[in-house]
Parts: C-alpha cells; structure tokens; sequence
C-alpha cells in the first residue's frame, strides 16, 4: 500500500523543513518539489503552506493534513512490520526539545549512551525555555516542567521538581534573612518571565507572591547566576541549585517554605493513534536517566 506520491511529497516538504531537503531526500530539484506542492493545494484548494525566505509554516488545514498523513503513513509501517514479524527499530530523524538549564546539566551528559544505542536515529536537540508549539517547530518530543500540560499533548511524568527558596550567604548577610512570607516584599526577588507568581506550600498553608523580578530575563540560568552572584533571592529547582547549596554558595531561606509541588517534570509529544519507535525509545531513556538523578 502507498499513499498518492504528492502526499508523500508534502510529508517529507513538513518534516524536512524545507523544499531543498525535501528535494535531496527524493532525489529531485527544489523548483519540482514546489511545482508539485502547488499542483497538491490546487487540487485540494486549499492552501497547505506558508513559503516565506527564511522558513515554511503549516496553515492549519496543513497542519491537520500532515497529522493525518504521518499518522495513516506510521499505521502503515507498523502494519507491515506485524505482517513481517520484524519489529520497528527506532530510526529517522528524531526532533527534541529541552529547557535550557535542565537539558544542559541533565540530558546532555548522557546523550552518548542513547546515541550508541540507537544509532539509526538522527537525532536533533534544541535547548529552549520557551513553551514552543510542537506542531509549528516540528518537534517530535519536548520536556516540560510544569504544573499541568495541554489536553492536546501526550504526558509521560518522569517525575517531580522540588523548588526551594534560596540566596547566595553575601546577600543574606547584607540584607538579612526574610522572616515570613511577607517579609519577601522587602527584598529583591528573581525569576525569568512567565516564572511569576511563586505558589509556595508550607505543610497545610499556602501562600504566592507576586512581584516584578529586580531583573527581567528570559533565561533560567542567568536567574541562577544572579542568585548566585548575590543580587537577590530566587525560586529555584534543586536539580538547578542542589551543588550549590551542598557547597554553601548558596543557601536556603525561609526552610519551612517550598514550590508547590504539583510542579512536574514531563516528556511530552503530539497525540498521534501512532507513536514513533524513536520517541519511545527516547522516553525510555530519559526514564533512566532522571531515575540515576537528584530531584
């Protein structure tokens, strides 16, 4: 069984990213690849792409067209491995995104060992902490650390993210130590944009606080660095601070108050009937991975 050869055309156009690796993969030029891109949307009437100098992005039709096709092309393939008896390996290419800081110290280090593993795997990671729609940035899986996750994604928990209250000694000693919860509205706090208002949980109490952070940023890890660097004090994760407060650089305030601990860490994907052997493959890993961590 095979799909019209223009529907197979317009799968590899998305998931390459562009007509060029669309055309190397198929083995034709550039300008045929959009001769029967055009001929594709003129015969549904309807406009599958965007094409712009930098980049192309899915109209929504296209986007529900090409979530169709994946999903009737993956149904294939598995069919055929079930008549075969031969198991799908992980293979092709693999798309991952991770948040900065936590991809950096946690995902990095151990990249080898699934690379060895799986070596069909053409594997692309992106460090970004921004929320990114997976559709539009074709990624295949992404790592969240969040409270709840979109109804429209698949959620595999890996597990929690425990988030303390902490500043470096140098701070602490110029400005004292906040009492209570309240207190904090006399200091300087840090957090990244989107990271405001903290929840705090203390036992049966709760508490958030909202403030404008002393520094606007749109990166976790320049909020460590300032925590560090003694300008304020910040929320953060212990798998981001744990070294440093065993070091002393930085140390806890207000102890008895933690992050709420609905926070979670997630390998999240597209809801698909089908899922790639390469996304499981690498959830698997990642299962692993934070399994031998400090969270």
């Amino acid at each position: 069984m095979s799909l019209d050869p223009d529907y197979e055309l317009f799968v590899h156009v998305v998931d390459s990213g562009s007509l060029s690796a669309a055309g190397r993969a198929l083995g034709i030029s550039p300008a045929m690849v959009s001769k029967r891109l055009a001929r594709l949307e003129e015969r549904l009437g309807v406009r599958l792409v965007h094409r712009t100098t930098r980049r192309l992005a899915l109209t929504e039709p296209g986007a529900r067209f090409h979530a169709d096709l994946a999903a009737i092309l993956a149904g294939v393939r598995e069919a055929e491995a079930r008549v075969t008896g031969v198991r799908n390996a992980p293979s092709g290419p693999l798309r991952v995104s991770a948040p900065t800081s936590f991809g950096r110290l946690h995902i990095a280090p151990h990249l080898h060992r699934f690379i060895d593993a799986y070596p069909a795997v053409a594997l692309e990671f992106d460090l970004s902490d921004d929320f990114i729609d997976l559709l539009d940035a074709r990624i295949d899986l992404a790592i969240r650390i969040a409270p709840e996750i979109a109804p429209g994604l698949v959620a595999h928990r890996l597990g929690g993210s425990r988030r303390v209250l902490c500043a470096a000694p140098g701070y602490v000693e110029r400005h004292g130590a906040p009492e209570t919860i309240a207190s904090l509205g006399q200091h300087r706090l840090l957090a990244a944009t989107g990271q405001m208002p903290w929840r705090l949980v203390n036992g049966t109490r709760r508490a958030t606080v909202d403030r404008a952070s002393a520094v606007t940023t749109n990166s976790s890890e320049i909020v460590r660095e300032l925590a560090l660097t003694g300008v304020g004090i910040a929320l953060r994760s212990l798998w981001d601070v744990g070294e440093a407060l065993e070091s002393g650089a930085l140390v806890r305030v207000l102890a008895d108050w933690e992050g709420s601990a609905d926070v979670g860490i997630y390998a999240v994907h597209p809801r698909s009937p089908t899922v790639l052997p390469a996304v499981t493959a690498f959830v698997g890993f990642l299962r692993e991975v934070l399994a031998e961590g400090k969270f």
